[in-house]
């Protein structure tokens, strides 16, 4: 394993994680003894073998249902001092109320401290206010700090840009975990902001989140060939010294195996990069036309200055990725998620396009003329029932 500095905290990072929202029994809170035998065997075996190959790192959550009362009957068999524990706290207008979760997060993995706590999701300016505001929750995390039970402080989030910048800006957070890979490098902003406070980056689900890459379409695996498209989001996302960990949600023990194969290749990412680059440009451009390429998102409006609040970014955005590298798998799991899923994932589908006018909202927008119909036709392709987050199922 190779491991890297992870910003101001000093920790030696894996540059893999351990995330554990998919190998729990239940989204929900369930008694420990009504955990299915097999599925707490498979879980343990999934930490015993991330510890094999050097993922010393665990990330969960409160929010992650069994996932922290699982993992509090095998993390106590092993030396504190080689784990590093992650879990993320939702930040709450109530400061006792952020409190008593986070000692039910303590009691719950059976640890006297934590070595990462996430106020998680920071999606937007009232979960940053409630976290950062005096007498709000990052008092109540910097007291159990002081009393040694939280080692760091960061957060989570899914948010826009500048509620994440805003978060670094603050200068309380010791990292940041954040959504950035090959299909979505919205955040480099952020970034380079969380580089110059000198934070920590954890990079969240690049391989589901980042593009179904375990189940990838066959035009975006010849793309990316001699590597599969998850090494090659992996390197991608390694190749920049800026980002520390990336989040590897394991579901069993060989759910790591691939990702290892990125490791040999790091020292020479450059050059093993520079192809795939080029052919996954030069093919965007021939299906989408140079000019929508290098310009679809130059003065497209807020969700909040949208009629209908139709997520526009995220809906010309995942039709990109249909048009230009056939991922409709995946565009069509996110985009069935806009209207229900609130910050998390914020707006909805163009489904009321024809009851609203977005000439207005659309003014400073080079393609005002034509993103209407585009939004229909990417609507017609990829709409459909509404898909829930995996903590609402």
């Amino acid at each position: 394993m190779l491991y890297r500095r992870f910003g101001r905290t000093e920790l030696q990072m894996p540059v893999f994680s351990c995330g554990g929202m998919r190998y729990q029994h239940s989204w929900r809170d369930v008694p420990l003894e009504h955990i299915p035998k097999d599925n707490q065997t498979n879980l343990e075996a999934t930490i015993h073998r991330a510890l094999e190959l050097g993922i010393n790192h665990i990330e969960t959550a409160r929010g992650y249902g069994t996932s922290e009362i699982q993992l509090g009957q095998v993390l106590p068999k092993f030396e504190r001092d080689r784990l590093i524990i992650q879990t993320k706290v939702s930040p709450k207008a109530d400061p006792e109320e952020f409190l008593e979760i986070i000692e039910t997060s303590l009691s719950n993995l059976q640890l006297d401290y934590i070595d990462l706590l996430g106020f998680h999701g920071i999606n937007n300016p009232e979960t940053l206010r409630n976290s950062i505001r005096p007498g709000g929750c990052m008092e109540v995390a910097k007291k159990l700090q002081a009393q040694g039970k939280v080692r760091h402080i960061g957060f989570s989030t899914h948010g826009p840009t500048q509620v994440i910048v805003d978060a670094i800006e603050s200068a309380l957070f010791d990292y940041v975990n954040i959504h950035w890979y090959y299909i979505f490098q919205d955040n480099w902003r952020a970034i380079e902001a969380a580089t110059r406070h000198d934070m920590g980056v954890f990079i969240i689900s690049p391989s589901n989140k980042g593009g179904h890459l375990y189940n990838p379409s066959a035009r975006l695996a010849k793309l990316c060939q001699p590597l599969s498209p998850m090494v090659f989001n992996d390197l991608f996302c390694l190749s920049h010294p800026q980002v520390h960990t990336l989040s590897l949600g394991a579901s069993n023990p060989t759910d790591f195996d691939e990702h290892m194969n990125v490791l040999p290749l790091l020292a020479d990412a450059e050059s093993v990069l520079a192809p795939i680059l080029d052919r996954l440009e030069g093919q965007a451009i021939a299906a989408l036309g140079e000019n929508w390429y290098r310009t679809w998102r130059e003065g497209l409006p807020d969700i909040q200055s949208t009629p209908g609040n139709i997520n526009i970014a995220i809906a010309l955005w995942l039709g990109n990725l249909v048009e230009a590298f056939d991922m409709t798998d995946y565009a069509k799991a996110r985009y069935n998620l806009l209207g229900g899923a609130s910050h998390w994932f914020p707006g909805n589908k163009a489904e009321t396009l024809s009851q609203v006018d977005l000439s207005e909202s659309l003014q400073n927008s080079p393609h005002a003329a034509t993103i209407p119909d585009r939004l229909a036709k990417i609507h017609s392709i990829i709409g459909g029932a509404d898909v829930k987050r995996l903590s609402q199922q």
